[in-house]
Formats: C-alpha cells, sequence, structure tokens
C-alpha cells in the first residue's frame, strides 16, 4: 500500500504530528490543535479512516507497525525534504510514536509519548494487562462494525490487545523521546508505565496537565506543555 493515509493539516511552522489515541479516531481534539496551530503545522494522523468516512467498514486487528509506517508516509507527504519532524502520540498513539521514533529516528526531531499503554515493561507486566484488558473491555462493548460502529468499539475490538502487547525493542537516540503522564494520574498504571519506561530507555519523563485525557480535558494548557516541552528540546538538541 503505498497511498498517504487519512490526515488533516493546520497551522504554520514546524510540522508536528499528532497521533490521536483509542482507534486513532481525532475526536475532541479540535481545542489542542487549535491552539499548537499557532506554532506549528499540526498533522493529525487518523490511521483508520475513521474521521474520514471510514467508520463502520471492516477493521482488521491492528499492528503497532503499521500505524507506524503510516506516519511514516504521512511525514514523507508532509516534509518531502526528509525533515524531522515533532511527533506527539497519547495513549495507542504513544505507541505508536515509541515506534515510529524506533523504526525511523531521522523523521523524528522529538517525540513525546504520553500514557503509552504498554503496561508490559512493568515487573507484573503480564498480570496489569489482563486487569487493563478486563477493565476495559467489559460485557458492553460498543459496535466495532456497521451503522452503530463508534471508535470506541473499534478500540476495544481491533487495538486494545495487540497494542497492550507491545514494548520497544531499544532504546531512542539521546535526547529525543519524552515519556508523559498527566499529574492527576499519579499513582495510576499509566503512570506508573510511563515513568517506568522512561527509566527502562534512559529517557525523559515530564508530567502534563490533567490524567489520561487531558488533551481534552485541559486542552490549552497542554497544548502549552507540549510546545515547552519541545522547544526545550530542540534548544537541547541544537
Amino acid at each position: 500500500m503505498t497511498d498517504t493515509p487519512c490526515h488533516d493539516i493546520t497551522g504554520h511552522g514546524p510540522v508536528l504530528l499528532l497521533l490521536p489515541g483509542g482507534a486513532g479516531h481525532p475526536m475532541g481534539l479540535g481545542p489542542l490543535t487549535e491552539r499548537l496551530a499557532a506554532r506549528f503545522t499540526v498533522v493529525t494522523y487518523d490511521p483508520l479512516g475513521l474521521a474520514h468516512g471510514r467508520l463502520g467498514l471492516p477493521v482488521a486487528e491492528q499492528r503497532v507497525a503499521d500505524w507506524s509506517e503510516g506516519a511514516r508516509r504521512v511525514l514523507d507527504a508532509v516534509a518531502p525534504a526528509g525533515e524531522p519532524a515533532y511527533v506527539f502520540g497519547t495513549s495507542s498513539g504513544g505507541i505508536a510514536a515509541l515506534d515510529l521514533l524506533a523504526r525511523h529516528p531521522e523523521r523524528a526531531a522529538h517525540v513525546v509519548a504520553h500514557e503509552p499503554p504498554c503496561v508490559t515493561v512493568l515487573p507484573d507486566g503480564a498480570e496489569r494487562r489482563t486487569e487493563l484488558i478486563e477493565q476495559l473491555d467489559g460485557p458492553q462493548r460498543p459496535p466495532a462494525e456497521g451503522e452503530s460502529a463508534t471508535p470506541m468499539g473499534v478500540f476495544l475490538a481491533r487495538v486494545l490487545r495487540p497494542f497492550t502487547a507491545y514494548a520497544p525493542a531499544s532504546a531512542p537516540p539521546p535526547g529525543r523521546l519524552t515519556l508523559a503522564a498527566g499529574t492527576d494520574s499519579r499513582g495510576q498504571l499509566l503512570h506508573r508505565t510511563a515513568e517506568a519506561l522512561a527509566a527502562r530507555l534512559g529517557s525523559a519523563f515530564a508530567e502534563f496537565p490533567g490524567g489520561h485525557l487531558g488533551t481534552l480535558d485541559h486542552p490549552v494548557e497542554f497544548a502549552d506543555r507540549l510546545a515547552e516541552t519541545l522547544r526545550s528540546n530542540a534548544r537541547t538538541s541544537a
């Protein structure tokens, strides 16, 4: 497949690729992207095209590598000179961002991965993954296909299990990755996961406003913290 995956572009400035969480549907991210667009060319990646008319169509079980390769193709299209771009991913999008950095480090100037649920990096990761899946994927699962399909249904049926099994195989280049977690997530599973992953990879760790859904609940403050983190790392890498 060589077609460029679905994405939207807004704003002006350095390229910032956004990888949404869940099944990749960018719902609710409008206020965040609007704030960021004053400083960046914001490229919002929709890996399954759910916001571009494909919600309800059959979806195969997803692979992290497919999302990260799609992200690389988007970057090839919007930054064709091979210039590295900033990358931000949250939740499942954070896992795809980690894999993009691992596979194509030349395309990422700096990556911020916010609460990626790769819980197997914890000492009791197998048990925590089972608990997380059971907690999220209960008996009232939303539909993944058909007229009643929802992005959450697609996430639970096709993304949750393969993505929570992911763990980075190697450390990224120095200074190129920040693991992030919400201040309201302190003591929770995904905050501990982000801290453990930062220690394992020798990467920076930062706290962002809100909890796991900080991008939605505190979009202005979250965007400002993200911009500050990216600018700081740009100065450090210069």
